[in-house]
């Protein structure tokens, strides 16, 4: 190995430590205390080794509750804010006057602390005994029912939980997209102009391949964020899910190492490792689906 390839790996020396340290011991540390059973964390002893962690965490109608949740989030807030955020770029991309203001406007939730948004989420939709929240009074002024938004029925919790992480991750999308229509050559336009095409084919044929890298790491990233959601639930719900039915995978990991009925480190390691495999999965999934979708 020549001095040249020497200094490239030092240079790299610390990240690989950094990942080796917090990323690969953890995940390794995780998987074999998915397997030992009843581990007691006080004297750091266990009973035995086996798939009983997996078999109960899977029989858990907790786990299943929370499952089901994280799962309704994904399919939901994934397509539906990738979507929302490109429609909007594009017309941001389409408006001159007053871009840069609006792009501002657009990013702000973004760097708002994501407990505050919730708060605000709360007012809008709780429903008190002095109040019925400002959606409640505004569905009322159309004639419907005040709904419970916050402590009420499962879809209408859902939908708040979904409405709120939309709003949360949909900011930087829109940057990130808006970036990348700026980025496209405009000589394609220009050309497709010429040629007569209508403005939908130019967006279908032009601007979504050439964006396409763009919103392949935006879906990928928002599969992964929304499998992790925990802090949207706590802002919205309180701490305790569980009670709600609007705990999160992460959140009941969480439960079983520090919640009420936690000091289950063996439990949480078997769920932690079950949103692993489902993570990886669908992110397999997705670069196999981007070998034929994405132009590079």
């Amino acid at each position: 190995m020549d001095n040249k390839n020497m200094k490239g790996w030092l240079y790299l020396l610390p990240a690989f430590l950094f990942l080796g340290v917090f990323m690969i011991y953890p995940l390794i540390d995780v998987f074999i205390y998915s397997f030992e059973e009843g581990y007691n964390s006080a004297s750091q002893t266990f009973s035995g080794t086996g798939l009983y962690n997996y078999s109960y965490v899977l029989r858990d109608p907790y786990f299943l509750q929370a499952v089901k949740n994280t799962l309704i989030l994904v399919a939901i807030t994934v397509p539906l804010s990738t979507g929302l955020a490109l429609l909007i770029s594009v017309a941001l991309s389409s408006i001159k006057p007053l871009r840069d203001l609006f792009q501002t406007v657009y990013f702000l939730p973004y760097v708002t602390n994501t407990l505050a948004v919730g708060l605000v989420f709360m007012i809008l939709f709780n429903k008190t005994a002095y109040s019925d929240g400002l959606v409640n009074i505004l569905i009322q002024s159309f004639g419907g029912d005040s709904v419970d938004f916050i402590g009420g029925p499962y879809w209408a919790k859902m939908f708040v939980l979904c409405f709120y992480t939309v709003w949360v991750v949909m900011p930087f999308k829109i940057l990130i997209l808006t970036s990348a229509l700026a980025s496209v050559n405009q000589v394609y336009y220009n050309a497709a102009r010429v040629d007569g095409t209508p403005r939908w084919r130019i967006f279908a044929k032009i601007t979504l391949p050439m964006i396409s890298p763009m919103i392949f790491y935006l879906v990928i990233t928002g599969f992964i964020g929304a499998f992790k959601a925990y802090s949207d639930a706590v802002a919205l719900f309180g701490t305790d899910l569980n009670a709600a039915e609007m705990n999160t995978i992460v959140g009941y990991v969480y439960d079983m190492l520090y919640g009420d009925s936690g000091g289950y480190p063996s439990y949480a390691s078997a769920a932690a490792i079950i949103l692993f495999a489902i993570v990886l999965t669908i992110t397999c999934i997705n670069l196999l689906v981007s070998k034929k979708h994405v132009h590079y």
